[in-house]
């Protein structure tokens, strides 16, 4: 196996066998940062919910209720 292919699977070994961790944000290594990165994007994503912004009705054991929704009052925005 030459060097390159060698330096390439080790390459995607580490990346393969990362998990993100809080102090991927303050690393100077490009693999945590992306990590970081790209959890936050995950994140960003999975809390802001649906483009309409309502929040569905659940029932007292988490079950959807409604998926009509509430409309989130926007103060500063035109509704």
């Amino acid at each position: 196996m030459d060097k390159h292919k060698r330096e390439t699977i080790e390459s995607a070994k580490k990346v393969g066998d990362k998990t993100f961790d809080t102090n991927d944000y303050n690393s100077s290594d490009q693999t945590d940062q992306g990590t970081a990165i790209t959890h936050e994007q995950a994140t960003d994503d999975y809390t802001e919910g649906t483009i309409d912004g309502k929040i569905d009705k659940l029932g007292k054991n988490g079950q959807l209720e409604n998926s009509e929704g509430e409309s989130i009052r926007r103060k500063g925005f035109d509704e």
